[in-house]
């Protein structure tokens, strides 16, 4: 009995709202944590969400290929889910029913802030600016609408893409991930920029793509790094993925192909848990190229796409742009990224090995915690560079690295004393186990 009522305890912490409006909901992915960081918490607008499909017409069709062959070309169909401010009418928030979870076979409804179809609200100044978010293989694009939700409160249009041959439900050969990412990452880009300029789409007038970051997960974070401008070795071309050899050169640095691929309009650059470093995808050379601000975020003992070998080496590598890397101690792959663990996952699917809870969860770490915490900083990068507010911006520069030297000293009217270094929206004890550090564009 004591290890079913633990069993229920548990459940109903993970799957308490963050409003007691509805507490019949489980797997919500709009929670904040009391002891979220300042920029966690959902902004001003009320949100709406809709699915778009786009096509990428004459795409070369990675899994068809043949060694020797011209490799056919098919039109590369992509799913969307679109967020963006909205006129919800006092509408409750809404659900998002018939989401895979990791063994492709269970579908599950996820509940947010977001309103099916709800009416656009246009922004009184210019339009909002674009946020392009690329999930991990496998994975789908509801993986981190926590955070497509949250940046949408804050005035973003924000694009999760399902990348065709890498979702749940639609695994194909690793190679064409390896291929398509960045090139799905630009062609959704310049989707959502000439949605904006439709008549009669909900988006016309809404979005400013001149003014676009871009989130990638694991191969998102992979494809993320590519189109920030770090073209692949000679090692990856050669990569066996199985798919015939050399098609990866499209990527490859120095090439007219990659060349033209890095786009200006893409302002900032958020990387979490980047794949690929750590086999030797780049060398100092090709991550030269990248001269877009970008922040990485990785968990200290990331196994897949490594750490000191891999997201960190990314870092230390990237010496020609703003560059930040926030680290989580002690915390694996899936940090900061995977919307909590839904209920469902709990279970083993009929004819399943395992549960899929460890596709979402980490060891050590909280998933709301890691959230919050990556919403935040988030919200700081971007507002620093692609929304060019500055006040957002400070909260990026934390006086201490390693967030557990930090000082908390306040006085009793909350006013902070002279010896005061923790770091800024954390209140006292709540930023332990964090690392962030930043490195500025060389002067070459």
């Amino acid at each position: 009995m004591r290890s079913a009522a633990l069993a229920t305890l548990i459940l109903f912490a993970i799957s308490s709202p963050s409003s007691a409006q509805d507490m019949t909901h489980h797997n919500h992915i709009d929670l904040i944590r009391p002891d979220a960081p300042a920029l966690a918490k959902h902004g001003e607008h009320a949100i709406g969400v809709r699915t778009v499909e786009v096509i990428n017409k004459n795409q070369i069709d990675v899994l068809k290929a043949t060694a020797g062959q011209e490799p056919p070309r098919y039109d590369r169909k992509l799913t969307l889910e679109v967020w963006y401010p909205a006129e919800t009418d006092g509408k409750q928030s809404g659900a998002y029913p018939g989401v895979f979870l990791r063994d492709g076979k269970t579908q599950v409804t996820l509940h947010g802030k977001a309103v099916r179809d709800a009416q656009p609200k246009r922004a009184a100044g210019s339009p909002y600016p674009l946020v392009i978010i690329s999930h991990g293989y496998p994975g789908n694009r509801f993986l981190l609408s926590h955070l497509a939700e949250n940046l949408a409160t804050k005035g973003y249009a924000v694009a999760a893409i399902d990348h065709a041959d890498s979702t749940y439900n639609d695994q194909g050969k690793f190679g064409s991930t390896l291929i398509n990412r960045p090139l799905d990452q630009v062609f959704v880009l310049n989707a959502i920029d000439q949605m904006s300029k439709e008549s009669g789409h909900f988006l016309n007038g809404l979005v400013d793509t001149s003014r676009t970051g871009l989130i990638g997960y694991s191969m998102g974070g992979y494809g993320a790094v590519i189109t920030a401008g770090a073209g692949v070795t000679k090692e990856a071309v050669a990569y066996d993925s199985g798919v015939p050899a050399g098609m990866l050169s499209v990527h490859l640095a120095g090439s007219e192909t990659h060349k033209k691929l890095p786009d200006e309009r893409i302002k900032a650059v958020v990387a979490i848990a980047p794949w690929g470093m750590q086999r030797g995808f780049w060398n100092q050379e090709g991550l030269t190229g990248i001269t877009t601000p970008i922040l990485y975020i990785a968990g200290s003992k990331d196994d897949v796409s490594g750490y000191e070998k891999g997201v960190r080496a990314l870092y230390t590598g990237t010496v020609n742009a703003d560059r930040y890397m926030l680290t989580f101690e002690n915390a694996n792959h899936n940090a900061a990224a995977p919307i909590p663990a839904p209920v469902e996952s709990w279970q083993t699917a009929e004819g399943g090995a395992s549960t899929p809870f460890n596709h979402y969860a980490d060891p050590v770490w909280d998933t709301v915690r890691m959230n919050n915490i990556t919403q935040h900083f988030t919200t700081a990068f971007l507002g620093r560079y692609v929304k060019a507010d500055q006040e957002l911006g400070i909260y990026m520069d934390v006086p201490v690295e390693r967030a557990s030297e930090g000082v908390f000293a306040a006085n009793k009217d909350g006013t902070f004393k002279p010896e005061h270094t923790y770091w800024k929206g954390f209140t006292a004890r709540t930023a332990a186990g964090l690392v962030l550090e930043r490195g500025t564009r060389s002067a070459n």
